[in-house]
């Protein structure tokens, strides 16, 4: 009863609708960001593609989100633009339809690029803008905001092995059909988001607009390096995960590709599950404590992935995604909680070099698995989740905000 009576009282938070609806816009934009990565078996064939220019494909759409990431967060936060989230869906689908049918890697390059906008422009305004909804739940609705882009991902491969894989790359062109959806979820976004900012034109609200830092400036700077550098080390191995999991099971298990989609969705219905607990256990017990345990606590599993049979291999794989992903909703609130005046540029610098960590890592795997077979990609990237000792250094914010 106790359990049921707090998910009513989280439900009656008067912007609870507007969670859930940047809970389905986030679900639907990495829906179709997944069918990139999904379809790239297909794209391999098609246009007799290597490891390296799979790896170069990545890398162009990371790094457009990234670079652009923060840009779009720091202007934001100074002219704050309602319709920014349709603005981004604009440029997916876009990109969607240039991937469906281009012939030539510039114009898949040009594709992605576009869909790597889009991604630049949603990450961090709807992060802002989760905050701000959360209010004081922001632990609980970061999960919510979090677990939707997990779900969405997860269904997108199922839906590429579905829909895409018994046909040709043209049937990406169905995603559409998901892009139309997202716009609908957004409207009560912006509509909710135009009152916030009437609101706060005519009443400013000093106190946080000149909120006191927990941190000093350079202490700021020497934990901002820190989380940094959790992050590469989480980036890394799930580039590793999300751009290669398929190769590598179809290399050394003889798998269909079809069937090589099944395993990548049950590897990303973990990082969904991951997200989903990160946010409130760290509202609980500590964000520093659940960003420590996630990351270093995927070594044992990420270090016996390489060494086990199939069945086995689906299973370290759902562990290591569950207990990695939880570290990001954590890493994402700490980072916010460091400099709260600046929530769009904050998000939107994490999540930029989330993206571009993985961008670099995938083109730099993909360069590995040419040289050294994709299996020897796994040996290596096992002993990332070991940098997960440093958060020890972090400071407890707990104790100061």
């Amino acid at each position: 009863m106790n359990f049921i009576s707090k998910l009513k009282n989280l439900a009656s938070m008067p912007a609870f609708p507007i969670l859930l609806a940047l809970c389905a816009s986030h679900c639907l934009n990495d829906l179709l960001q997944s069918v990139i990565t999904a379809v790239y078996p297909m794209l391999k064939t098609d246009l007799n593609l290597n490891f390296a220019q799979i790896g170069l494909i990545t890398l162009v759409y990371q790094l457009a989100a990234s670079i652009f990431q923060p840009v779009v967060g720091y202007a934001f936060d100074k002219r704050p633009f309602v319709y920014s989230l349709p603005a981004g869906m604009c440029s997916t689908a876009i990109g969607i339809i240039l991937f469906s049918y281009c012939s030539t890697l510039p114009g898949i390059l040009l594709a992605v690029f576009m869909v790597g906008i889009g991604s630049a422009t949603l990450h961090p305004e709807a992060s802002r803008i989760t905050s701000l909804a959360g209010h004081e739940r922001r632990g609980f609705a970061q999960s919510v905001f979090q677990v939707g882009g997990n779900f969405g991902g997860s269904i997108g491969p199922l839906l590429v092995a579905v829909i895409v894989a018994p046909h040709n790359r043209h049937y990406v062109l169905w995603f559409l059909l998901f892009s139309a959806l997202c716009f609908l979820a957004m409207r009560p976004i912006c509509r909710w988001y135009g009152n916030y900012l009437s609101q706060l034109k005519s009443k400013v609200n000093k106190e946080e607009r000149h909120a006191k830092l927990p941190l000093s400036k350079k202490m700021t700077i020497f934990t901002i390096c820190i989380i940094m550098i959790l992050i590469f080390s989480k980036y890394v191995y799930m580039a590793s995960l999300s751009s290669y999991y398929t190769f590598y099971l179809i290399d050394k298990f003889h798998v269909s590709v079809s069937q090589s989609q099944i395993f990548l969705f049950i590897f990303v219905v973990s990082t969904a599950a991951g997200t989903l607990v990160g946010g409130p256990v760290g509202d609980r017990y500590g964000r520093k404590l659940v960003i420590w345990v996630s990351i270093l606590g995927t070594a044992p599993f990420s270090l016996l992935l390489p060494h086990v049979g199939l069945p086995l291999t689906a299973v370290l794989s759902f562990c290591a995604g569950f207990t990695l992903s939880s570290a990001f909703p954590a890493i994402l609130l700490y980072a916010q909680e460091l400099l709260p005046t600046k929530l769009g540029m904050i998000s939107g610098l994490f999540f930029g070099f989330a993206f571009g960590i993985g961008g670099i890592a995938s083109a730099v795997l993909g360069e590995f698995a040419d040289t050294y077979g994709i299996e020897a990609v796994y040996n290596f990237c096992a002993y990332m989740p070991l940098l997960g000792i440093i958060a020890v250094f972090l400071p407890n914010l707990r104790n100061k905000i």
